[in-house]
């Protein structure tokens, strides 16, 4: 599907990142210098009902790691980030698409209009409640496959019960499951040529079938929310393509949490499409380093401070 562009600035295409990029004081630095980006923070903490912001810049970190923590955390220096550069550049930038990395997937929801602030940030509090609650029930973990291609990690999977959760880049593939399965998974990988098997520090098994429970209690959440279409195209996880409709936006959410992000195929869909500029909105640079490994060749910002948003607008 291609994408009309030509009103649109530059063929960028804002990308927000997912769990994992939290760490202690990100956002501080935004909330002291960007009064649209402190509005963002005091709206999240009413939408909570306390104040996660003493939590972000404070910690202390094991508490910041907690899913029910870290998602809501992570989504709201995303937007504020964006709310500052909105700010710094007088109006809302319009890239030609926009796309996040699972959790990051739900700030691309309050950038196309899809939802407000404020219903966002409630979605995705009860998103990383309901995956703790799947976690405790389920326990699992995920795994980093690195320098293994995805046909080998997929009978890696078929042969051990892991699953395919993550296609990062060509190199970098992320598998879910049980504690045996990945054990498995981990020792057939090895033999199989992978160069390292990396245990990530999560919660559980994401983008996996034993995420089902907390899928299911989403889905709940999700049918009872109106959803207006994008005003900028969202690329989906789950397909890694053009999302255009509020419904196709629904859509997708309803089966995110049990299935692949396939990000590499996102952003080759991107490409594909005519983006020459990737800006990675909130905090960290893990996209960033992905990007790279995907196509060098891609012009790269991130965006997570006030130096950089005055960068940015400048």
């Amino acid at each position: 599907m291609a994408i009309d562009i030509s009103t649109t600035i530059n063929s960028q295409a804002f990308i927000f990142p997912g769990q994992a990029a939290q760490a202690v004081g990100m956002g501080k630095d935004l909330y002291d210098n960007s009064p649209a980006a402190r509005e963002v923070f005091n709206e999240v903490d009413d939408a909570l009902g306390r104040s996660l912001t003493t939590l972000m810049f404070e910690g202390p970190i094991e508490d910041l790691t907690e899913t029910s923590n870290a998602q809501p955390a992570v989504s709201a220096v995303s937007l504020a980030s964006h709310a500052a550069i909105s700010e710094a550049l007088g109006s809302a930038p319009m890239p030609s698409m926009t796309a996040g990395h699972s959790l990051g997937e739900y700030s691309t929801l309050a950038v196309s209009g899809v939802l407000s602030v404020t219903d966002t940030i409630k979605l995705v509090v009860q998103r990383g409640q309901l995956m703790q609650e799947a976690c405790d029930e389920k326990p699992g973990g995920m795994v980093a496959l690195i320098g293994i291609d995805e046909f080998a990690v997929e009978d890696v999977c078929r042969e051990t019960g892991a699953e395919l959760s993550n296609i990062n880049t060509a190199q970098q593939i992320i598998i879910s499951g049980d504690h045996r399965s990945l054990a498995q998974a981990i020792d057939l990988a090895a033999a199989r040529g992978a160069k390292k098997c990396i245990p990530l520090q999560v919660g559980g098994a994401f983008h996996s079938g034993l995420m089902e429970p907390a899928q299911s209690g989403l889905n709940e959440v999700i049918e009872a929310v109106t959803f207006n279409d994008p005003i900028i195209p969202i690329v989906g996880n789950c397909g890694a393509t053009a999302l255009t409709t509020g419904a196709e936006v629904k859509a997708e959410l309803m089966t995110q949490l049990t299935s692949c992000v396939r990000w590499q195929r996102s952003i080759e869909f991107m490409i594909e499409n005519g983006v020459e500029t990737f800006v990675e909105v909130g905090p960290g640079k893990v996209l960033a380093g992905m990007i790279k490994r995907i196509d060098k060749s891609r012009e790269i910002i991130s965006v997570g401070d006030m130096e950089s948003v005055r960068s940015y607008a400048a």
